[in-house]
């Protein structure tokens, strides 16, 4: 989805997951209840209606819970079990899912795209320059979001005041009607090949295929076609298959058809109004909807990886994923901010210019984020349901992260004294 650059990221990082506290000494428990405490208090005076967390390190979920309101209309509360979509985050699992069918067998990185569709998708100021998998899960395509992706993505799930609702502003994306919805495929054929009805020259950069880092939604999507075409399967299937039931991520689903909207929390352009219900056609760069609970589960897979015990990828996969992939040639205006995501990327899973890693994310009443501290093995989740108020962003962003920086060093160490 439409990448979020969080304008204030604070020192270490973090994660967490649900803790059995009957295996914890009585002082791990007493910092749990105090995040918990301070959390909650610090939830009613936020411009946010709610969020999620969760705390990690390479030993075991050290927290996680949701705070706050998830409906306002009905007073629903804000818990570990709440569900919403990712936004961009979603694009780690494509990075795995293109490792996992290596694996398989079924293609290999530095393939040309080309190999596994059936019409040419190609740069028209570089024709004949292939564009390989690696490019597409590194950024470094050449294809760019330009406006016929911006406005005709993102979908409205029904059409209750849908002549209201076309209108709402989204910044420089539109809603559209669900008339409009079509298959991935067929988006992305329409937009990125040569004959399809919405081509433009600016689906593609002026710059060659692996040359320059810039992110593309578009690109991220198409690797996912790509495995689809390798492996047979549906993208969702493939990810639901070798991502979310090995790790048990049972409330976890590629868009609103797939889970239990009962769980499901509104997502809010302020404290009281509502965004209504949408969909995304490029739906593995943004759309997979889970629980602070599930990511959880997945961000420990993730610290595990990277430590080298990971479950769902080999250990060859898993340095490749975390292996920063570009130089300092593939850059213009290179993202040199401490804890930005775009200094350098691996495999769909960014870096910043102090060597953690993570990813982060935005859409309309969303804002979201992965972070790892390399050096601790720690790592942190955080989820909101709704746009942040700029007049009081920084003072919002302080708090909680102060709060999470500081609990997950106290956690982090407890847990490793007791094991």
């Amino acid at each position: 989805m439409i990448k979020f650059t969080l304008l204030l990221i604070l020192s270490s990082l973090l994660l967490s997951c649900g803790t059995n506290k009957s295996k914890h000494s009585e002082e791990f428990i007493k910092a749990q209840n105090e995040l918990t405490e301070k959390l909650t208090e610090l939830s009613k005076t936020t411009c946010l209606n709610g969020f999620g967390v969760a705390l990690v390190n390479d030993k075991e979920i050290l927290y996680q819970n949701g705070f706050g309101i998830a409906n306002v209309e009905t007073g629903e509360k804000y818990n570990e079990n709440t569900i919403q979509n990712i936004a961009s985050v979603s694009k780690t699992l494509i990075g795995i899912a293109v490792l996992k069918a290596q694996e398989l067998g079924k293609l290999k990185l530095d393939d040309p795209i080309s190999k596994y569709l059936p019409y040419i998708i190609e740069n028209p100021k570089y024709k004949g320059e292939p564009i390989t998998i690696r490019h597409l899960v590194t950024h470094t395509s050449s294809i760019a979001d330009n406006q016929e992706y911006l406005y005709r993505a993102w979908i409205l799930y029904d059409t209750i005041n849908l002549e209201k609702n076309l209108k709402i502003d989204i910044g420089e994306c539109k809603f559209s009607a669900p008339s409009t919805d079509i298959p991935m495929e067929d988006f992305l054929k329409n937009i990125l090949t040569k004959n399809g009805k919405w081509f433009r020259a600016d689906a593609f950069t002026d710059k060659k295929p692996g040359a320059i880092f810039s992110y593309s939604n578009m690109g991220a999507t198409l690797a996912a076609l790509v495995v689809e075409k390798a492996t047979g399967q549906k993208f969702d299937d493939f990810t639901e298959k070798y991502i979310l039931q090995p790790l048990k991520m049972e409330s976890t689903g590629w868009g609103l058809h797939s889970i239990d909207m009962k769980k499901h929390s509104r997502l809010y352009i302020d404290k009281k109004t509502a965004y209504p219900f949408y969909t995304c056609i490029t739906y593995p760069d943004g759309s997979i909807i889970t629980s602070s609970n599930d990511m959880s589960k997945y961000i420990f897979e993730l610290i595990k990886g990277f430590s080298g015990n990971g479950s769902i990828l080999s250990k060859e996969s898993y340095k490749e994923y975390f292996t920063p992939q570009l130089r300092e040639e593939n850059f213009i205006d290179r993202d040199t901010s401490r804890y930005s995501d775009e200094f350098n990327t691996g495999i769909n899973m960014g870096f910043s210019s102090a060597g953690n890693f993570g990813h982060y994310g935005g859409d309309p009443g969303i804002s979201s984020g992965i972070w790892f501290n390399m050096e601790a093995k720690t790592g942190r989740y955080f989820i909101t349901n709704t746009d942040w108020d700029n007049k009081v962003m920084v003072k919002n962003q302080i708090a909680i992260y102060g709060l999470l920086d500081e609990y997950l060093d106290k956690l982090d160490k407890l847990s490793r004294k007791e094991k």
